[in-house]
């Protein structure tokens, strides 16, 4: 009965003492908000926003090259060889951090889900459970591609205080010592003595 409606909710939600369908409500609420699970999804929540489909698919492509080149290997707590690990899974890592930087980005300026600034967790996860075994697992590292500007400017730097010292030994006007000789009569004494020898 529609009249009724509101005392029907309140007789079946708060009947009990401890209340447990509202809380359990408000907990899995909470816990939806707090997980930016709503990033994930498209606007109208119809399902997965293509660019999280796109990354869990590179997700699982990553694992995979993973898995495929530890096959043989015996993965231990000991620091092994995977270097061809990091050579044939490069590529695939590398697309998906890009994508998962450039995500960032998108969401930041409120991208296809419209929601907050932060990823939803499930990706957060995702990309952090790959970094985690590409850098401390594997021992792998991206090569960085800000070294050459990086280089340049530090040498710049560095080469500032010879180029300012040099421009101004160069440019400064040395002040050469110049001895003036005078320009005096002979003392009276030397024409004394000139004289005594004479007489």
């Amino acid at each position: 009965n529609s009249s009724e409606s509101h005392n029907c909710a309140k007789s079946i939600l708060t009947s009990d003492r401890l209340q447990i369908v509202v809380t359990l409500s408000e907990f899995f609420n909470e816990t939806w908000e707090a997980a930016n699970c709503a990033n994930c999804l498209k606007n109208n929540s119809e399902g997965l926003s293509n660019s999280t489909e796109e990354f869990l698919d590179l997700f699982n492509k990553s694992l995979t090259c993973f898995e495929h080149n530890l096959q043989g290997q015996g993965i231990d707590l000991s620091p092994n060889n995977y270097t061809e690990v990091c050579k044939n899974c490069n590529e695939t890592y590398t697309k998906l951090n890009d994508l998962y930087n450039h995500l960032q980005r998108l969401n930041r300026q409120g991208g296809e889900s419209a929601h907050s600034a932060h990823l939803c967790i499930d990706v957060e996860d995702a990309m952090n459970i790959t970094r985690k075994l590409w850098s401390r697992t594997f021992n792998c590292s991206l090569p960085c591609s800000d070294t050459v500007p990086v280089i340049a400017v530090s040498s710049f730097i560095l080469f500032l205080p010879i180029v300012f010292y040099l421009s101004s030994f160069l440019h400064s006007k040395q002040k050469k010592r110049i001895l003036i000789l005078p320009k005096r009569i002979q003392s009276n004494a030397n024409l004394v003595n000139i004289q005594e020898k004479y007489s």
